[in-house]
């Protein structure tokens, strides 16, 4: 039996995309296909924040240091929710007790203070609250702001609207390898996305010394953040097989 083969292979720079088609002629073949994947990139404008506050006490007993930190992180609370947080967007995100020891090595070792952190996520709805939101917490005590996080809130929106440009660029690739080749895209077969991913272009952590450190009202620009999605396809590819 006959068989005629026939490559394209292309490879966009920066390495961010690949394409790859094979044309081929054999008896009882179903066809020649061409596959093409395809990468888009959305940026858009954070309209979300999450913030992690934390308050982190010490004293020599963990009963101690367990009732001051809840006091502090009650009057932190209070003051959220009076500056228009409701208790849906506050919520606690990790609680922790454990102790301090000296210098020494082995059974010489000895408890010298208990720490308890407590940690606090706030959701927060309108971006420009983040900043309102970190001042007040310090100011009531907060000395860890662990994370900041910023997010959209259409992001399924942001996703398909990624999602299709993934597509014209495969497609588009698609396109050129099938006219290199002499010939043109056909049916789709195939059509598969990966998981979007979104990266945040800002995050930020603040030691208890920072946070103690900080006076003036806190700054904040979210920037853009990126969505991005990729897709594979396949296509048949008309004309241009070999005889």
């Amino acid at each position: 039996m006959r068989r005629g083969w026939l490559w394209v292979v292309g490879i966009l720079a920066m390495g961010r995309m690949s394409v790859h088609a094979q044309v081929a002629t054999t008896s009882g073949a179903t066809g020649p296909e061409i596959t093409a994947s395809g990468q888009g990139d959305v940026r858009v404008t954070p309209d979300r924040a999450t913030i992690y506050l934390g308050v982190q006490t010490r004293a020599s007993t963990a009963a101690a240091a367990a009732a001051d930190n809840a006091r502090t992180q009650r009057d932190i609370l209070d003051t959220l929710r009076a500056i228009g947080f409701t208790s849906q967007e506050l919520s606690t995100m990790n609680y922790s007790v454990s102790p301090e020891y000296d210098n020494g090595r082995g059974a010489a070792q000895r408890v010298v203070d208990y720490v308890v952190t407590n940690t606090v996520r706030v959701d927060v709805m309108h971006i420009d609250q983040v900043g309102k939101a970190i001042d007040a917490s310090l100011a009531k005590g907060a000395n860890t702001v662990s994370r900041l996080e910023f997010s959209v809130s259409n992001a399924d929106e942001v996703r398909r609207q990624a999602l299709a440009e993934a597509v014209r660029k495969a497609r588009a690739d698609a396109d050129a390898m099938a006219k290199a080749a002499g010939g043109s895209v056909g049916n789709l077969i195939e059509l598969s996305s990966g998981e979007p991913a979104i990266r945040p272009v800002f995050a930020m952590q603040m030691s208890p010394r920072m946070a103690g450190a900080m006076a003036a009202p806190t700054p904040i620009e979210p920037g853009e953040e990126i969505v991005t999605a990729t897709v594979t396809a396949r296509w048949q590819f008309r004309g241009g097989g070999g005889g």
